[in-house]
Formats: C-alpha cells, structure tokens, sequence
C-alpha cells in the first residue's frame, strides 16, 4: 500500500513538537476521519526558520506533515501559499489514491500557518467559527 519513502517518514518523523510563541500555527480538521494536524512555524525577516508539527491521523497524514515541516523551512512566509499538495506527496513518491485526502489536510494546515502570521502581523484575532443551530 505504501512506498519505502512515506514509510521512512512516518517511521522516522522529523520536526515533531511544538513551537512555543510560534509566529504561526495551523490547524486543520479532517471531518470524515478526525485526523488533525497542526503546523507551528517560526519567521525571522519573512523567512521560515523552524516547522513543528503535531499530527493525529494516519501513517500517510504523519508522513506529509513531516514532508511540509522539511518543505516550508526556508522558505519566504508569502510562498507557502504556494505549495501544493501534488508537492507534499512527490516527496514521498507518491500517495495511494485512497489516501490523497491526506495531502489536502496538510496542505490546509499550511495555509491556515500562513494566515495565522498574517493575523498576528496586524494583531487580528482569529475568527470564530459560527455554531451550526
């Protein structure tokens, strides 16, 4: 089912943790499996110069969430945006089609990583979420 590449990762995760005072955190919910990653980065000059991640999910969500943590440091904030999920999964070679939903939770994470600086830049608070009645 899964390539020695993604087990590699999931075996051997990098960057799990936490960042305390992360300049962005990402969170994202996989409503049909629960699966949840968060992704805590930290930014110096517009640069990301550390990723963490904490994720509970599937061997294929850890595996790509190590892979985003190893892809976002480096790089300038404004790119993330940028990464796709086609991006995250080439890393490890591929994912199985029944596991593609991975790759967008994280890609999410990403995103929502980014939007949380951008907040914190302004001093916006994040948004609440409406209670469905």
């Amino acid at each position: 089912m899964y390539n020695d590449k993604m087990l590699e990762y999931f075996y051997n995760p990098k960057n799990v943790g936490v960042i305390k005072g992360a300049d962005g955190m990402g969170k994202a919910v996989c409503d049909s499996t629960g699966e949840i990653v968060k992704l805590y980065v930290k930014v110096e000059d517009g640069k990301v110069t550390d990723a963490k991640f904490q994720t509970y999910g599937t061997a294929g969500t850890i595996a790509l969430s190590s892979v985003a943590t190893e892809i976002v440091i480096g790089k300038n904030i404004e790119d993330l945006v940028k990464i796709s999920e086609d991006d995250l999964c080439s890393v490890v070679a591929g994912m199985p089609a029944d596991k593609n939903y991975c790759a967008s939770i994280v890609k999410e994470a990403i995103d929502e990583s980014v939007a949380d600086y951008k907040r914190k830049l302004v001093g916006e608070k994040k948004p609440r979420k409406k209670k469905s009645k």
